[in-house]
């Protein structure tokens, strides 16, 4: 019980990633918060997580949202030894047809809402607490279409550096957790047919060094890791979790 005693925030924890990583926290002894925008996969997730968990109807874009999120999470917890600032958007996107809302949207999600998730978070969060920023191997690679979401990945991966200092010397741990092709719900939202994504996945599977696309819980087992103090040497850094894809 790596994280007993403990209390984890995550946000977009209703689905994919950010649910197996509240999972792998509450089975670690944690309790969990969590925040996400869509209220029916939000409820399941909630009774999944058990009782204590709080769950949380929000978007990071919006500050709003996120007092709202930490202020349940005070009266439930009192202050957070973990946080997990996952929520993203993905969505490719030709230089030619970026559009300024599509370019918005993108950043409002992916950065801003990764640094305003910390920085409204600072009250709670106590000393010594884990910090840790969900980035994307992609942010280390030229593919088309793709240039928006990949420089949002990088933002938020130069994030981690500039917060681990920050935050050093109240002996917090800032650190990015880099999935590569992950197997997520997100595959059914690309407007494809069931074939079409069947496709798409072999084809992806083999750009892949193991083979195979990544699962959320390979993601969290990596997420309990840099929360707990089996990571207690670490800060600042980039934990790829992508089956060699990009380091190979």
């Amino acid at each position: 019980m790596r994280l007993a005693n403990t209390h984890a925030a995550v946000t977009g924890g209703n689905s994919g990633i950010g649910l197996a990583i509240a999972r792998a926290f509450r089975d670690e002894g944690a309790k969990v918060a969590i925040l996400g925008r869509d209220p029916e996969t939000l409820q399941a997730a909630g009774v999944d997580l058990g009782p204590g968990t709080v769950a949380t109807r929000g978007d990071v874009a919006s500050l709003e949202d996120l007092e709202r999120f930490y202020s349940e999470i005070e009266s439930a917890f009192g202050g957070l030894d973990v946080l997990v600032a996952n929520a993203g958007v993905y969505g490719p996107a030709a230089l030619d047809e970026t559009t300024p809302e599509f370019f918005d949207h993108m950043s409002a999600v992916n950065f801003r809402g990764a640094f305003f998730t910390v920085q409204r978070a600072l009250p709670l969060l106590r000393d010594g607490a884990s910090v840790i920023l969900v980035t994307s191997t992609i942010n280390e690679s030229g593919v088309p279409g793709l240039a928006v979401y990949a420089a949002t990945k990088a933002a938020v991966r130069s994030l981690a550096r500039g917060l681990a200092a920050e935050l050093q010397p109240r002996g917090i741990r800032v650190n990015a957790l880099s999935p590569g092709i992950i197997d997520t719900p997100i595959f059914d939202r690309l407007g494809m047919t069931a074939g079409q994504v069947e496709e798409l996945k072999r084809g992806l599977e083999a750009q892949v060094p193991l083979g195979r696309l990544g699962t959320p819980d390979e993601i969290a087992r990596a997420a309990v890791f840099l929360a707990s103090d089996d990571s207690s040497y670490i800060t600042g850094s980039e934990l790829p979790v992508s089956g060699g894809l990009g380091q190979l």
